[in-house]
């Protein structure tokens, strides 16, 4: 016997086919004896309506600024996976399965006072544990928690991976199985290169630089979760037949494990290609080359949350001129040119430049720590396909490097084959 939390998200509860489908799952897992707790995301597109009739409000009522309360706006957007969690429950009772729903505030998932963005800061598991110990399951709605304004607080998108691993922490599960639309985590984009492979395991650091770098499989506060608390997390399909061969598998179910560093018997050098598009480069030239000038350019982009990424520096030939370039969200672009422009007589620089539309593209593995000229294969292999690098950045289990956008599934293509993940 085991004590398992399973997550569903949007896609795999869109319908009552679908939510009945996911109650199968849980069955599966019920009648092998194991406790169970499940955690629901609300029905796929259902968030972006209840977001949608949140900012529309205050125009209908005449108002000319978009605002809304954000302790409103997560009442609103809250009640998505309320709804889900009730379903679910239902379906589960006519199963003759002992299921009760939950919301974030009755469990309760302590969080900050970020409406709209809450961190997870405490969960008191001893009730559920309990409850799972008499068998009945806990059908938990993701995503949110209570703040210590004793209001509904959200998670932010994607919070509800968050609340699944957090609460298999809480309750030291022995796995937490995150069920989505897709099968597993897989070398790149299958979408892009049908030759990617679904990986059997992925070691948690590299799920972390996957999911940071563009892949949409696991919300990135969900695997920095598992990694702090050695939470064993699988990635699965929904859609699979629930009864089929090996779903019920405990210890080796179908999916992508992942887990410890250890766990890896044999590490590839390079695990997968991630990418992000959208990028936008942002360039001062000229700038004062001086103690404290890089604090005041990214201070102010902090204060006002625009997320920073690649920053390359050019070495000033003489010691009082050099050029600064970093990357920052295309959607970013103009509001980081106008937090420049406020501070540019503090910052020094002589003139701003930007280019939007491009990608950045990523290889990622632990084996890179132990092994030398895995840069040099991708750069040579750029070089081959004519694709200009526009900038680099290096850490000891990545590399990304910014390029234009047209090229980006070329680049994709290329580098996997590069390393040979086109091979099974």
């Amino acid at each position: 016997m085991a004590r398992i939390v399973m997550k569903f998200g949007g896609t795999s509860v869109a319908n009552l086919e679908r939510i009945y489908n996911v109650a199968r799952h849980v069955k599966r897992e019920v009648d092998a004896g194991h406790q169970v707790a499940v955690v629901v995301s609300a029905m796929s597109g259902k968030t972006n309506e209840l977001v949608g009739w949140v900012e529309n409000m205050p125009k209908v009522a005449g108002s000319n600024a978009p605002f809304y309360d954000a302790r409103e706006y997560d009442a609103v957007v809250a009640s998505g996976e309320q709804v889900t969690s009730g379903l679910l429950a239902i379906a589960l009772q006519s199963m003759n399965i002992n299921a009760r729903s939950w919301q974030g505030w009755q469990i309760p998932i302590k969080t900050d006072n970020a409406h709209g963005a809450a961190r997870i800061l405490d969960i008191e598991g001893a009730d559920i544990i309990r409850r799972m110990g008499e068998g009945q399951v806990a059908v938990i709605a993701g995503f949110q928690g209570l703040g210590p304004d004793n209001r509904l607080a959200t998670l932010g998108r994607g919070g509800s991976d968050t609340s699944a691993v957090a609460i298999a922490a809480a309750v030291k599960a022995d796995r937490c199985d995150i069920y989505t639309d897709v099968d597993g985590v897989y070398t790149t984009d299958p979408r892009i290169e049908p030759k990617a492979r679904r990986l059997k395991k992925i070691a948690f650091e590299e799920m972390l630089e996957m999911a940071s770098l563009g892949a949409k499989v696991l919300q990135v506060r969900s695997v920095e979760l598992a990694m702090v608390h050695k939470v064993r997390t699988f990635v699965r399909s929904s859609f699979e037949d629930p009864d089929a061969p090996g779903m019920g598998d405990l210890l080796n179910p179908p999916g992508t494990l992942i887990c410890d560093e250890d766990e890896i018997v044999e590490q590839e050098v390079v695990t997968g290609i991630a990418y992000a598009k959208d990028e936008a480069q942002i360039s001062l030239r000229r700038l004062a080359d001086r103690p404290g000038v890089s604090a005041a350019i990214f201070g102010p982009l902090a204060e006002a949350h625009i997320n920073v990424d690649m920053i390359v520096q050019n070495i000033s030939e003489d010691g009082s001129k050099t050029d600064m370039t970093f990357t920052v969200p295309s959607g970013d672009v103009d509001k980081a040119l106008k937090v420049l422009s406020d501070n540019k007589e503090k910052i020094g620089y002589d003139v701003a430049q930007s280019e939007s539309g491009l990608v950045k593209v990523s290889v990622i593995g632990i084996g890179m720590r132990s092994h030398a000229g895995v840069a040099a294969s991708a750069f040579r292999a750029l070089a081959d396909k004519g694709i200009n690098i526009k900038a680099i950045t290096t850490s000891e289990i990545k590399i990304s490097i910014l390029i234009d956008g047209p090229y980006a599934e070329l680049a994709v293509r290329t580098l996997h084959s590069a390393y040979g993940l086109d091979k099974s």
